[in-house]
């Protein structure tokens, strides 16, 4: 998976150039790296360790969590390293290894997201059912075969970037290695890579985002017009505005950045919108789930004080 350039290194110009901000920057971020990854981090040990959270829903949001834990890591460790460096370089194949995973985990999410409303559908509108369908094995299959197309997906971007001919500046201007700014530096035809970009990346992040809405309208409805106890509407509407949260969070910015045409684009507004569903999402999605779970919160609780 060999570039035909002589371009060995890309230089990633970061988030901004002015040198005052490099340190504050470096430690808002590495405060947010830590709070991310020791926030999923709490999630995923009560999920595993809590004999009380083995159900589907936690089950998914144990893979959220492990989501979030790898796709904080796959570019914030370069973004804090570069604003302490004045070298902010990274090698060819590290670069095209960045792009491969982060698509990888950040399509995988995506997926993700929308089985996890399937499965409030499943928990609301259909409950004397749900123990049947949301079987362990299908929760497992469905978990294995989302993490399978993401790992395809990427690879599919990663090979076809990496094929490609660059032969003018290795500046990015990101502070990670995207297929989009990638593409402003190839010498050539990148219709192909951009219209793969459009179609299938559109696809990934668009079939699981209408799945998702689809889940909530039913699910609405069913609230609505079926429960007639407040008590379980306030609890099933809770635990989904909860999930609603994180796909808002997740699907505007992506679908800003990989389905608008590419000519409204902006690299610093691109920037700073990556931000939001790269660095600010996964570190929100723990607070959320804490915040508004009462059964997270008691095993949180059951879990400190086995300690």
């Amino acid at each position: 998976m060999l570039n035909q350039t002589s371009v060995t290194e890309f230089l990633l110009l970061g988030v901004t150039d002015i040198q005052v901000l490099q340190t504050f920057l470096f430690v808002v971020f590495l405060t947010i790296y830590f709070v991310s990854v020791t926030g999923n981090g709490i999630i995923l040990m009560v999920v595993i360790s809590d004999a009380k959270l083995h159900s589907p829903m936690y089950f998914f949001l144990g893979n959220l969590s492990c989501l979030d834990i790898c796709y904080s890591t796959v570019t914030l460790p370069k973004m804090l390293e570069n604003f302490l460096s004045t070298h902010k370089a990274i090698s060819f194949l590290g670069c095209i290894s960045q792009l491969h995973f982060f698509h990888f985990l950040g399509s995988t999410e995506a997926m993700l997201l929308a089985v996890m409303a399937f499965d409030r559908f499943v928990a609301i509108c259909k409950p004397l059912h749900y123990p049947l369908i949301m079987n362990h094995q299908l929760c497992t299959q469905m978990a294995i075969i989302i993490w399978i197309i993401g790992f395809f997906h990427a690879l599919l971007h990663s090979i076809m970037t990496s094929r490609l001919n660059f032969c003018g500046s290795n500046h990015i201007h990101h502070f990670f290695c995207d297929v989009k700014p990638l593409l402003e530096l190839v010498c050539g035809n990148v219709e192909l890579n951009q219209w793969l970009l459009n179609t299938v990346t559109g696809t990934i992040g668009m079939g699981p985002f209408l799945i998702t809405l689809i889940s909530y309208f039913y699910i609405i409805l069913y609230l609505f017009f079926k429960t007639h106890s407040c008590s379980m509407l306030h609890k099933a509407l809770s635990t989904c505005a909860s999930h609603f949260m994180v796909v808002i969070l997740f699907y505007a910015p992506v679908v800003f950045i990989y389905i608008r045409p590419a000519s409204g684009s902006s690299m610093d507004q691109d920037r700073v919108i990556a931000i939001m569903y790269s660095v600010v999402t996964p570190v929100l999605n723990p607070l959320i789930y804490t915040l508004r779970n009462k059964e997270v919160k008691g095993a949180l609780s059951r879990v400190i004080r086995r300690l």
